[in-house]
């Protein structure tokens, strides 16, 4: 499997031929194309850098063999597209694409008290590669490759070395990163790294790694 990191929070799984798109969001000048060469994308919450209705929905209009996975604040939003868009909970099973995805986490992680607490998901494909979304969730299965948000609102250190700790990947790819310059994806590696004595990888936008 072949795991291709674009800006922020999307990333693209290639297997066999076909494609899986995670989080195609407005912060992702490419979304528009990923889902394009797509026939399954993978949404964990509706906030933008995440979710872009106007593409998701554009796109299910002009392609019959476009199906949506995501919890039900993004399923509304775009409606039922004749079956295409499926709403997920935590603890849902399903295959996209080709790969065998779980459904785990359920709540967006918080940013303030004085902000409701909205859902997200996070996905677990061919029981290989975790994407939490804006959590740190920990799934009850073993992950080899673990995706680690670094930065937003949200985020902090100390919580990002505790998450890779508990998982305890073969491998840890940076991603949510937007919001940090170069020499802060470094300064996050390295304290990652020194504490958790697992990599962080940072991958430059269209950079892929196997796994």
């Amino acid at each position: 499997m072949e795991l291709t990191k674009y800006t922020h929070a999307t990333v693209v799984l290639t297997k066999d031929g076909h494609t899986l798109v995670i989080d195609p969001g407005a912060y992702t000048a490419n979304s528009a194309e990923l889902v394009a060469a797509t026939t399954a994308v993978l949404v964990t919450h509706d906030h933008p850098d995440h979710f872009d209705a106007s593409i998701l929905t554009a796109a299910l209009e002009a392609r019959s063999e476009l199906h949506v996975w995501a919890p039900a604040s993004v399923a509304d939003a775009l409606g039922d597209h004749d079956g295409r868009v499926t709403t997920v909970s935590p603890g849902d099973t399903f295959q996209a694409a080709g790969f065998d995805v779980a459904v785990v986490g359920g709540d967006h992680a918080v940013i303030h008290a004085d902000i409701p607490v909205i859902s997200n998901v996070g996905y677990v494909a061919d029981g290989a590669v975790y994407h939490p979304g804006d959590a740190y969730f920990v799934p009850d299965t073993a992950v080899e490759t673990l995706l680690v948000p670094t930065s937003g609102p949200w985020s902090k250190l100390s919580e990002l070395v505790d998450f890779v700790r508990a998982v305890k990947p073969s491998r840890a790819v940076q991603i949510h990163d937007l919001m940090l310059s170069d020499a802060g994806k470094g300064s996050f590696a390295q304290f990652a790294g020194q504490l958790t004595g697992i990599e962080l990888v940072t991958l430059a936008d269209g950079d892929s790694i196997t796994v």
